[in-house]
């Protein structure tokens, strides 16, 4: 390696001296052409969704050399991602992993520790190990994305047996968004919960298998010499979750504890048939209403997928931009916002579900579906046929253009949970749209419903080229966490710069939950090496008041 080459941010508690050693190593694990170093004198380019930039935020909230890494590695196969944590372990040089670097919104590929080791998952370990029609799951690794399994089953002629489900965006790895807690739409629609059996590299370099997959398939003494990572698994890991003992593949999302290199995924068979319809909702009071009539049939399962229910804008941010509708640039009222349903022929929210199943069961659940519902005044009743509008299921990255609402957009997501509930939606949305009106911002966004739960996902959109854009958005979501808090509504995701404070929201019982988190996380990882400050847990070596980020967007150890 030249010694010209000198990283824009060098790791903590690192030389550059130190960091070429390391890197020398890097590249007798990896080779050269899978160690890249972000250069002191290169630009950061942002990319796009389908080609995003691989060490830093394309949708940063402040400046783009905030959170950038170091180097990016390029891992092969399971041994090499073994093998740099060992490096990284030797070295104590932070490394922060990801699938794809599409987790769009929430930081990107981007590390919470500036001039950590950022280790793409995705460039060589892309491969759909097995789909099993019997069993109805497949095993993947991180880089499978949900356009490469669909086009898998599409290709060995296997769609007609299994479903996959698919996230607004298709292009995110299955195995990233499942371990972020993602959701899709369809009843497999959770997809941690339907993920069976994980392969794991511990921050130590060591491999595990969790449930089933800690069984050996067979005793064969000659199958056992096999690499561990290319023993054939047992035939039920991806069949039964929990094995034996302690279950522990919970700590291995959203956390710092771990590596997933495979991971089995239940695919949904093939129901028989699918409808996707939509009713769109007049005003805020119908939406209240809805939500009361969707509680008791979510439950009950009678509404099988999950439903969500879109403001107009977010249908109107992906038909155009901002510009298409007005030339103002203060938030739009009420009155623009009727007059835009009315030119998308869409109701002010707009409910957006499918039926599953042969024709007759389709139409009984539609009976019963449409029959509630009837209830609300205003409501109508669309499949997509009835628009001209081509029916879902397949992957897409259509819905993303929303974020081309604003110039340069791009966008935070702020993500808080409720019960289902009319009343605590009308609260959640006063609230956000207060607070994004006093920000200068339009409020875009949709509530999910889980099977007793309700997600409700605020697109905060902003321009990336701007400062007081960014600053406008941030501010938003950190005064919205603290709002949202003291109301009992906590957010189960969120972008880099918000970890610490929203982990500071679960604090029950002197922040008990934390400080089990970081037991687990000392004794896991004692050196602190992968994704210290991951969801707000840093490990002992990281001290917290030194790079928790203060509202202003300050640490310490960037001072």
């Amino acid at each position: 390696m030249s010694s010209k080459q000198i990283p824009k941010t060098l790791p903590p508690n690192t030389n550059l001296s130190k960091y070429h050693d390391y890197i020398a190593r890097a590249v007798e694990i990896a080779g050269a052409d899978n160690v890249k170093i972000i250069e002191q004198d290169s630009t950061l380019i942002d990319g796009d969704y389908m080609h995003p930039c691989k060490g830093h935020d394309m949708h940063a909230v402040y400046d783009r050399e905030y959170f950038v890494a170091s180097a990016i590695i390029f891992p092969k196969d399971v041994p090499d991602v073994q093998s740099i944590m060992r490096l990284c372990n030797e070295f104590e040089i932070p490394v922060w992993t990801y699938s794809i670097g599409r987790n769009t919104g929430y930081g990107g590929a981007a590390p919470r520790v500036p001039g950590s080791i950022c280790m793409d998952l995705g460039r060589h370990m892309n491969r759909v190990l097995e789909v099993n029609v019997d069993g109805a799951y497949a095993l993947v690794e991180p880089g499978v994305t949900f356009f490469d399994l669909h086009e898998y089953l599409e290709s060995h002629d296997l769609r007609k047996h299994l479903w996959l489900d698919v996230p607004d965006l298709g292009g995110g790895s299955i195995i990233g968004n499942a371990v972020e807690r993602g959701v899709g739409y369809t009843p497999y629609g959770d997809h941690w919960m339907m993920h069976c059996g994980l392969e794991v590299v511990l921050p130590s370099g060591d491999l595990v298998r969790t449930g089933m997959g800690a069984m050996p398939n067979s005793s064969d003494p000659e199958i056992l010499k096999a690499r561990p990572d290319l023993q054939p698994p047992n035939r039920a890991w991806q069949l039964f979750n929990y094995g034996f003992g302690p279950y522990n593949d919970g700590i291995f999302t959203q956390s710092s504890l771990g590596i997933v290199v495979k991971m089995g995924i239940w695919l949904m068979p093939n129901p028989g048939g699918f409808q996707a319809y939509l009713i769109t909702l007049p005003d805020d009071n119908a939406l209240v209403q809805a939500l009361e009539i969707t509680r008791p049939l979510r439950i009950a399962m009678v509404l099988q997928n999950v439903p969500t229910f879109r403001h107009i804008l977010l249908d109107a941010a992906v038909a155009g931009p901002k510009s298409s509708y007005t030339d103002s640039d203060e938030p739009l009222t009420d009155e623009q916002l009727d007059e835009i349903a009315k030119r998308l022929d869409l109701g002010r929210w707009n409910f957006y579900g499918a039926l599953y199943g042969p024709e007759p069961v389709r139409n009984a659940l539609w009976g019963a579906i449409k029959g509630a519902y009837s209830q609300i005044e205003g409501a109508r009743f669309y499949f997509p046929e009835d628009r001209n509008e081509p029916k879902s299921g397949i992957p897409s990255v259509d819905e993303l253009d929303w974020v081309s609402w604003l110039p340069n957009g791009a966008h935070l997501f702020f993500s808080p949970i409720s019960q289902i509930s009319g009343k605590d939606a009308l609260a959640q949305y006063e609230l956000t749209t207060k607070r994004c009106r006093e920000a200068g911002l339009d409020f875009i966004g949709t509530f999910v419903v889980g099977l007793r739960e309700m997600h409700h996902i605020v697109c905060i959109v902003f321009n990336r080229e701007d400062k007081k854009s960014r600053e406008r958005a941030l501010w938003v979501m950190r005064t919205l966490i603290d709002d949202c808090a003291a109301r009992g509504w906590g957010e189960y995701r969120t972008h880099l710069a918000a970890m610490d404070q929203i982990a500071s929201t679960y604090n029950f019982n002197d922040n008990a939950l934390m400080k089990l988190n970081e037991t687990i996380k000392n004794a896991l990882d004692p050196k602190g090496i992968l994704a210290p400050g991951k969801n707000g847990i840093w490990p002992k070596n990281y001290p917290k008041a030194d790079w928790v980020i203060s509202n202003d967007g300050v640490s310490k150890s960037r001072l």
